[in-house]
């Protein structure tokens, strides 16, 4: 067992963990949802001015509904040859779910509050401490191949732990960044978008050496 306690299926299969994660990720994109409304019985006028009271909402809800799609797609690729999980898996695992149901809350401040240095310092943490457990977990399952059907190649972990790690760099940054000024922290995060894409692109054509590379039996 290569020094390490391994779960049996009644204790915490890979199913198992993957069936739960769907479900936090799913309940947690859901409650995103609930800060967009407008009060009722408002005439025309009232209704134009709440209609532009809610735009923050609305940015606030994609912003965050795009971070914890990006995160629930990671973990499914990380969870994607896995077939058992030690405890090490576990305890990450829930710690980063506990930490995406609590992504409404910043979403909330943010919406609210987004002039407020402290709303964007702590979005800002949130996103940064998921990326930095979702790191850890991939780095666990990369080093423990014998957890995995298939082991994940190198250079697909590689790829994987850099897109991670930028991620958690730019969302880390930007908290101090906050304080001096919360306009430019969110711009910060833009600089996360050349370097996802990239990074992605050049995920999805690893992947498919490695998966090509396996089927033709090399």
């Amino acid at each position: 067992m290569n020094g390490y306690q391994r779960a049996r299926d009644d204790e915490g299969s890979a199913a198992r963990v993957l069936a739960l994660s769907d479900g936090v990720f799913a309940i947690a994109m859901t409650l995103l949802a609930l800060d967009i409304r407008l009060p009722a019985g408002l005439d025309s006028a009232g209704f134009e001015g709440a209609l532009g009271e809610v735009v923050p909402n609305l940015w606030a809800y994609v912003l965050s509904f795009v971070v914890i799609a990006a995160f629930w797609q990671g973990h499914h690729q990380v969870f994607r040859y896995v077939r058992e999980v030690d405890g090490t898996v576990i305890k990450l695992g829930l710690i980063s779910l506990g930490l995406i149901a609590l992504m409404p809350f910043p979403t909330t401040l943010l919406a609210e509050y987004g002039d407020e240095s402290q709303s964007v310092a702590v979005y800002s943490g949130a996103v940064a401490a998921i990326g930095a457990v979702q790191l850890s977990l991939t780095v666990v399952v990369w080093k423990r191949p014998w957890l995995s059907s298939t082991a994940m190649s190198d250079p697909v972990a590689r790829n994987d732990v850099l897109d991670l790690g930028s991620m958690v760099l730019v969302f880390a940054v930007a908290v101090p960044l906050a304080f001096v000024s919360p306009t430019g922290a969110e711009l910060w995060w833009a600089l996360l978008v050349p370097v996802k894409v990239v990074l992605g692109r050049r995920g999805k054509r690893l992947r498919a050496a490695t998966q090509g590379y396996r089927t033709s039996g090399g």
